[in-house]
């Protein structure tokens, strides 16, 4: 092949590849979105459970926001050096080979997103079944119904383009954020006095470390934000800035909801509490709280499967550029600046899951949520990446370098090692179906492993 036609099949990769779409703002809304979640509407009231004190909570919080700014300045560094729609997938492929890469990349389509996805939609499915019950259907299907609907509507509203995808995600988080602004107002307003500071409870169970475990769980996501870098315009810089600023919104917005739940409810209450949100809602506006709470969850998750969506589609198109065998993934819609291909496959999957979910129940929730040993061994993995490409490749021009390299990465790295402890140790304790449930995050990663002789039977597609 001579050098004019070289020349020629790059510029038309390029040309079909992803284009810098969008703005600071569409990123800050796409990362507050994957963010949070329904997490928020429950973890108050565990972490109020193991805190001991009003002030060791909201410190818990805060160290919660400031550990998750830690990692997105280590984020932002890799983000910035190598943008790249392949997001943790292409982090981990320059430091540590295909295979490694494809491991994540299959852990993370299996399970991890197009399990989050399905889980979110039950959820929306769960809370909508609440408030407007689905007609002509038995109580158990509705929540499927809906969930199947929600799927398939976001999958063609992001198979439409990034632009589409981006306003509805814009939308979606703005009514987000002003539903947990109407909780922190209808405490401020409407709370009795004498119900935030009860006696603690003789006896009661401090745990930091536990604690910790779901506070940062209820941070996690922001790094969804690395499979958007190579859309964003003006990147190096509003990357880093897309970062801070959702991470600061995320941390206000956590402090405002707990401190409402603390106002109406106290720390035993909150502690005490199953649904503790809509108890807040319901003591300070009656039961019309009530059902603008399940409103402002079905929100939440709406706004949480659209972002998941977006960036989900992202790691599966990048796996499809490396791999022959996924070379249909790696197809780019240019004109719509999406990777239709593989946002397909992924609401197809979900929808997949929905099915398994409404068959196992509780089963499936719990296979989903026992894969978080998974997450966090390939977040630290990519923690530690920093270290490696820093080794590697000291002359790679890096418009933005993590401050106080390296304790700030190693705080991360740290974090994500005792996360993965955590994880893992929970899960060595719970069972499913009679088998180990840490088995099963070793099931998915043997099936990556499985797979990958396959892959490399067929040659790489040319760079």
């Amino acid at each position: 092949m001579d050098r004019i036609d070289t020349e020629r099949i790059a510029a038309t990769k390029a040309a079909a590849g992803p284009k810098p779409l969008l703005g600071l703002r569409e990123a800050v809304a796409l990362i507050v979105g994957v963010v949070i979640g329904a997490g928020i509407f429950k973890a108050p009231s565990i972490v109020a459970g193991l805190s001991g004190s009003a002030g060791n909570m909201f410190g818990m919080w805060i160290l919660g926001g400031l550990v998750s700014l830690a990692g997105a300045l280590c984020y932002a560094e890799l983000a910035t050096s190598c943008a790249h729609p392949g997001g943790d997938y292409y982090f981990l492929r320059r430091a540590y080979g295909r295979s490694v890469a494809f491991l994540f990349g299959w852990a993370r389509f299996s399970v991890i997103t197009t399990g989050s996805i399905a889980l979110l939609a039950f959820v929306f499915g769960d809370y909508m079944q609440q408030a407007w019950p689905l007609p002509g259907l038995p109580a158990a299907w509705g929540p499927v119904a809906y969930a199947c609907a929600v799927i398939a509507l976001l999958s063609l509203v992001n198979l439409r383009g990034l632009r589409s995808g981006a306003a509805t995600q814009s939308w979606l988080t703005l009514a987000e954020v002003a539903g947990l602004l109407l909780i922190a107002a209808a405490a401020a307003l409407f709370a009795g006095p004498g119900t935030a500071q009860p006696p603690p409870a003789s006896g009661a169970t401090v745990s930091f470390g536990m604690a910790m475990v779901f506070v940062l769980l209820t941070y996690g996501g922001w790094n969804e934000a690395a499979y958007i870098s190579a859309e964003v315009r003006d990147s190096p810089r509003n990357m880093v800035r897309a970062l801070m600023l959702s991470i600061l919104i995320i941390t206000t917005l956590y402090l405002l909801v707990t401190w409402a739940c603390w106002k109406t409810l106290g720390m035993q209450g909150m502690a005490a509490s199953e649904t503790l949100a809509t108890d807040v809602m319901r003591k300070t506006m009656g039961a019309g709280g009530e059902k603008a709470m399940s409103l402002l969850v079905a929100v939440s998750a709406l706004t949480s499967i659209n972002a998941t969506m977006i960036v989900g589609a992202r790691s599966g198109y990048a796996m499809g550029c490396d791999w022959q065998r996924l070379r249909r993934l790696g197809r780019w819609d240019g004109e719509r600046g999406t990777p239709a291909v593989d946002m397909l496959v992924q609401g197809v999957a979900a929808l997949l899951l929905v099915a398994l979910g409404a068959a196992f129940g509780g089963g499936f929730k719990s296979m989903v949520e026992f894969t978080a040993p998974v997450f966090w061994l390939f977040f630290l993995l990519v923690g530690l990446s920093l270290f490696v490409r820093r080794r590697r490749e000291p002359s790679l021009p890096r418009p933005y370098k993590v401050p106080l390299f390296p304790l700030l990465p190693l705080l991360f790295c740290a974090t994500c090692a005792w996360m993965l402890y955590s994880s893992l140790s929970y899960v060595a304790s719970q069972s499913l179906g009679g088998m180990n449930a840490a088995w099963i995050g070793v099931a998915v990663l043997a099936a990556g492993v499985l797979l990958l002789p396959w892959l490399a039977t067929h040659p790489d597609p040319e760079s």
